[in-house]
């Protein structure tokens, strides 16, 4: 195990919420239920630190309108996520939500499964997060578990890094110490540079606690799928304060 017991208390891990597959569901059968915004103040009530929302072209599920109806009403931190279209990038701008996540999805892909080539990309990711940056929006760049490609968010003037802990997931189960390491080398990596860090994809009840323990100046973490999965079972409530014990 990787764990600094130094470094237990000197940092709090925040809990956002991503709220996609609950538009999901509202958009399954049309008109407003479930109702999304309730969904999402409703979280804030419970504990939840932020909220999280994927808005994509095609409007699956998180849609523009939704993006403008939420900021008014959240009392947390506000997560838009994407790939930095000429729209994405002005609907992020209108709406100046705390944070701006950069992922590199196609239009018509089902879920963000990889992180940036932040070396490929470092011209196009610096020109997009300097127009952020100025806005005075934070930022952060989705990236894999790799020392080189948070060196380039670096470069490229990211504020914060999110691994994309999918294969830390799929490992879990066979070996956790192999499957945490390569995200705690990143992870002290990201430290160094002075980039904040967040962690999100695939992280649930079972794998988020010894994750944290083992990168416990993760800033913050972003669930969806799994939570609102438990949530069928445990209530929304209950569900949120179940995630935030595994922070502590």
């Amino acid at each position: 195990m990787y764990f600094c017991a130094e470094q237990t208390n000197q940092f709090m891990t925040r809990l956002s919420v991503n709220i996609n597959k609950v538009a999901t569901l509202r958009n399954a059968r049309g008109g407003n239920m479930p109702d999304l915004l309730q969904v999402a103040t409703d979280c804030e009530k419970f504990g939840a630190d932020g909220i999280t929302v994927h808005p994509r072209p095609d409007e699956r599920h998180i849609r523009r309108s939704d993006v403008l109806a939420l900021r008014p009403l959240l009392r947390t931190e506000f997560n838009i996520e994407g790939y930095p279209s000429p729209e994405f990038k002005d609907l992020v701008l209108k709406v100046k939500p705390h944070q701006v996540t950069l992922v590199p999805d196609a239009p018509t892909q089902l879920t963000s499964n990889s992180g940036w080539d932040t070396k490929l990309n470092l011209n196009f990711l610096s020109e997009v997060l300097d127009e952020f940056n100025n806005a005075g929006v934070r930022t952060s760049v989705f990236v894999a578990a790799a020392p080189e490609m948070v060196e380039y968010a670096a470069k490229a003037g990211a504020d914060r890094v999110e691994l994309y802990t999918g294969p830390y997931a799929v490992a879990f189960a066979k070996d956790r110490d192999a499957a945490v390491a390569p995200f705690v080398e990143a992870a002290k990596v990201a430290r160094s540079l002075g980039l904040g860090l967040n962690a999100g994809h695939d992280l649930n009840l079972t794998n988020l606690k010894f994750f944290l323990t083992n990168i416990p100046w993760v800033d913050e973490v972003s669930i969806g799928h799994a939570l609102i999965c438990d949530a069928l079972y445990l209530g929304l409530e209950r569900t949120i304060q179940e995630y935030k014990k595994q922070l502590v």
